[in-house]
């Protein structure tokens, strides 16, 4: 039984006649008196165990935008239901209205909206609502507990998106809107023009041109149908928090705005999360559903505070593909990870595919390295400077393995990924 604020001002109200009364026995009168009301008016609370509750979600919801959640209540006791209903929501739910008051007649039904506005990716769970019924006095209460299991999934933001349509106007004037003149350009063959001055001679068609006579040229376009893997790292590494988020979350902001520009750029795009076990693979499947199959299956993924396990990568792209492909390594470029299983990784997939190591880049060590005006500052700035020249040190010892390297703060590492795509894309290297 619980009891509310109003007992003690009605409480108050009633025992000044009872104990202005003479006689020893005034004060155990005044107890009895409020023993009996409170008993009754918890008697007259309907139970919270007779009140039937049906709970409806959204399927999900970006990180960063609202959402509502449905709770449905049906009395199905006797009595008046007044009562103050608690929806239990962990705090990363952003739940702004999750005590509300209810009066339900018997027999009827009342829906409560809670506002949600998810502050964390991944899967948002609510396990139980508290009810508490007061009586028609509402100096006393029934207090009940009734299981109402619900989870609300919480999708990536995806915020690079918006870089999305310059991208792909970019790809498709690689993709045969303009005839392409550059040997090198494109190893699809695209369609046959007149020749102009100025076009290379080994573009010329000599079977088109002697049914013709006119010369004729061929046109190329990049190659479609190619491969493209993207290894996202879940390791110990990718837990580290730069610029208010986990560069995990950079990592899967650059993996979708690269997957969805590959995809519609006519690769088949495959993606494999990966740290000691695979976490998330999906690849695509041509009916234009990879980017909703992509963010489910990513949105519950969260770093693993462990090593990656970098010989078993390659087995990983194999199992993907046997062919050469385009593989996009998104891990990080410290010194001590990369020095130990990063280079050798790299290298021995250069050996048979286009590689290219994405690695989000802490801003605020650019700003350390800048900052002496005091001596703790002064310190400071040596290590940022230490750590950005390993950091150099180790992107050109890719480089040198013939490993492309796109090192960017959050928000320019998914177009940075992006650009250096259509670049391999325009240079037929893919």
């Amino acid at each position: 039984m619980a009891i509310s604020g109003r007992f003690f001002f009605l409480a108050l109200a009633a025992l000044v006649p009872i104990i202005a009364l003479p006689g020893p026995m005034t004060w155990l009168l005044a107890l009895a008196v409020l023993i009996l009301v409170l008993v009754v008016d918890t008697s007259l609370a309907a139970s919270p165990r007779k009140v039937a509750l049906q709970r409806t979600l959204p399927s999900g919801v970006r990180l960063g935008e609202p959402a509502t959640a449905m709770l449905r209540l049906a009395n199905e006791s006797a009595r008046v239901l007044r009562a103050q209903v608690k929806d239990g929501w962990q705090p990363s739910a952003g739940a702004t209205n999750s005590l509300q008051s209810v009066h339900i007649r018997p027999g009827e039904r009342a829906a409560l909206t809670v506002a949600l506005r998810p502050a964390r990716r991944g899967d948002l769970h609510t396990e139980q609502v508290a009810i508490r019924s007061f009586g028609p006095l509402g100096m006393a209460a029934r207090q009940g507990t009734i299981a109402a299991p619900g989870t609300l999934r919480v999708l990536p933001p995806f915020n690079s998106k918006r870089h999305l349509p310059s991208k792909l106007r970019k790809l498709r004037e690689l993709d045969g809107r303009a005839a392409v003149q550059i040997r090198g350009a494109g190893t699809e063959f695209d369609s046959l023009r007149d020749y102009v001055r100025g076009d290379d001679v080994r573009s010329i068609d000599w079977r088109a041109t002697a049914r013709r006579r006119d010369v004729v040229v061929r046109t190329w376009r990049p190659e479609r149908d190619r491969r493209v893997v993207i290894v996202l790292d879940t390791s110990r590494t990718s837990a580290a928090r730069i610029a208010d988020e986990t560069a995990l979350d950079t990592g899967i902001e650059a993996s979708l705005l690269l997957a969805v520009l590959a995809e519609r750029g006519g690769d088949r795009v495959s993606l494999v999360a990966y740290d000691r076990r695979v976490r998330v693979k999906v690849s695509s499947t041509g009916k234009g559903n990879m980017l909703n199959a992509m963010v489910q299956a990513l949105a519950p993924l969260e770093p693993e505070l462990i090593e990656l396990n970098t010989a078993a990568v390659p087995g990983q792209v194999r199992d993907v593909t046997a062919h050469r492909a385009l593989v996009v390594l998104v891990t990080s470029l410290d010194a001590g990870a990369a020095e130990e299983g990063l280079i050798p990784l790299a290298a021995t997939l250069a050996q048979k595919h286009i590689v290219v190591v994405a690695a989000v880049r802490d801003p605020a060590v650019d700003e350390a390295r800048l900052e002496r005006s005091s001596t703790t500052a002064a310190y400071r700035a040596a290590a940022a400077e230490h750590a950005l020249n390993r950091r150099s040190a180790i992107t050109a010892v890719l480089k040198q393995a013939g490993v492309e390297v796109v090192d960017a703060a959050p928000e320019d590492l998914p177009p940075q990924l992006a650009d250096r795509y259509i670049r391999l894309k325009a240079a037929g290297r893919l």
